[in-house]
């Protein structure tokens, strides 16, 4: 059982990773959001919550980091949703949008990492 919750970490890296390095790629270039960057964040959500799910192992969830972590998520997903929506209808992302897209994603991973 360890080694599916390890597998799933996995995934949930790969997805933020996906998410992350579209996002870096675009800032360097053109500044717009990308299909890479929804597949990451989908990736990286169904991953998250299968992680959120008691997995019978000794200890406690931290249920207020991980409420923060989705709430965050939900965020990132509006704001691609919009930064989308935009970019179709005026050809370019607000850069308020495209920035805060970038800046939750990392602040996310800290969280993940820095928050016991």
């Amino acid at each position: 059982m360890e080694i599916l919750r390890h597998v799933i970490v996995l995934v949930h890296l790969v997805g933020f990773a996906v998410l992350f390095g579209g996002w870096v790629v675009e800032a360097l270039g053109k500044r717009r959001i990308t299909r890479v960057m929804h597949w990451g964040l989908a990736i990286a959500a169904v991953a998250g919550l299968a992680l959120a799910a008691p997995w019978g192992f000794e200890g406690s969830l931290n249920y207020a980091k991980i409420g923060t972590k989705l709430v965050i998520l939900l965020i990132i997903g509006a704001l691609l949703g919009i930064g989308a929506g935009r970019q179709r209808k005026q050809g370019s992302v607000p850069p308020a949008v495209f920035w805060l897209i970038g800046v939750l994603t990392l602040a996310n991973a800290a969280i993940a990492v820095l928050w016991r």
